[in-house]
C-alpha cells in the first residue's frame, strides 16, 4: 500500500473517531485487503499523538469476541497517550456506538523485544515484563457496523480501540499465580456484576501477550519498554450507560475504576 493511500485512509478514520461519527466502510481505493495493509492503515496513527506510543491492545482474544465482531483470530491495535484516562477517572460517552467496557489483564514492559526472524517463547517474553496490572478498556468503532467489514478494515481502525484505564502495579507476586484460574469480577454499580476468568484471553493472558509480540515482530514492530499491553476482555463486556460507575476487581491483584459522565 502507497503511503500516500495509508495516510488518507488513517485521516479519514481519525476524523471519524474525533468526531464520533461512522462510516459504512472505507471507500474502494482507501480499502485494506490484507491485514498487513490494514496495519500499514494503523501506524499512521502515531502522526495524530503528540506523545510516545503508550501501548498495544487486542481485540477478540475469545471465541465469542471473534464470532461478535466475525474474524478468524485476534487483532491487535495501538493504545494513544492522549485516549488514557487515570484510575478513577471520568469520561464521556458521548456518542460512542459500542457503550461498553471491557475488564482486563495489562502487562507493562520492562524491556525491548525487538522484531525477530523467529517466533519469541513464553519465557522470552515473560522475562521482558515489568508488572501485571488490573485494566479497563472502552472499546468503539468509527463503522456502522463493524460486524460486517473484515479484519483487514478492523485492524485499520485501530481494532475497536478508544479509552483505556490502567490501574496500579499488582504488588502480589503473580508471577506464581496460574493467570487463567483467575477470576476478575466487573461491575456497574449498583446494578451489574459478572465474573469472569483469564481461561478466556486465549486461554491465558500470558498467551495472549505472546500472542501480540509475535504478531508486531511478523509486520516488523517492536514492542518496547514502558509500553502496556492489555490482552482482551476476560468477562462478557458491561454495557454502560451516561453516570455509571465501573469497577473491575481483581481480588489479590488489583482494582481499577472509571465513572461516566451524567
Amino acid at each position: 500500500m502507497q503511503d500516500t493511500v495509508s495516510r488518507q485512509a488513517c485521516d479519514l478514520l481519525y476524523e471519524h473517531w474525533t468526531l464520533q461519527t461512522r462510516l459504512a466502510e472505507l471507500p474502494t481505493h482507501l480499502r485494506p485487503r490484507t491485514r498487513e495493509e490494514g496495519y500499514e492503515i494503523q501506524a499512521q496513527l502515531e502522526r495524530h499523538s503528540a506523545e510516545p506510543l503508550f501501548g498495544w491492545k487486542i481485540a477478540a482474544t475469545s471465541r465469542a469476541g471473534q464470532e461478535h465482531i466475525n474474524v478468524d483470530g485476534p487483532l491487535a491495535g495501538r493504545i494513544l497517550a492522549e485516549r488514557v484516562v487515570p484510575d478513577g477517572g471520568t469520561v464521556s460517552l458521548g456518542r460512542t456506538l459500542m457503550r461498553v467496557a471491557e475488564v482486563e489483564f495489562a502487562f507493562r514492559m520492562a524491556r525491548d523485544l525487538p522484531p525477530g526472524r523467529r517466533a519469541y517463547a513464553i519465557e522470552e517474553v515473560m522475562d521482558a515484563v515489568a508488572s501485571l496490572h488490573p485494566a479497563i478498556e472502552v472499546p468503539d468503532s468509527r463503522y456502522e457496523d463493524f460486524t460486517a467489514v473484515g479484519a483487514p478494515q478492523l485492524i485499520a481502525d485501530n481494532a475497536c480501540g478508544h479509552l483505556f484505564v490502567l490501574g496500579p502495579a499488582s504488588a502480589n507476586d503473580w508471577r506464581m499465580l496460574d493467570l487463567s484460574a483467575e477470576r476478575p469480577v466487573g461491575r456497574i454499580v449498583g446494578r451489574l456484576k459478572r465474573e469472569g476468568s483469564g481461561a478466556n484471553v486465549l486461554d491465558d493472558p500470558r498467551i495472549a501477550l505472546i500472542w501480540l509480540v509475535n504478531e508486531l515482530s511478523s509486520h516488523g514492530l517492536p514492542l518496547k519498554a514502558g509500553q502496556v499491553v492489555t490482552t482482551g476482555t476476560c468477562l462478557k463486556p458491561l454495557e454502560v450507560e451516561a453516570g455509571d460507575r465501573v469497577e473491575a476487581d481483581f481480588g489479590a491483584l488489583g482494582r481499577v475504576g472509571l465513572s461516566f459522565e451524567p
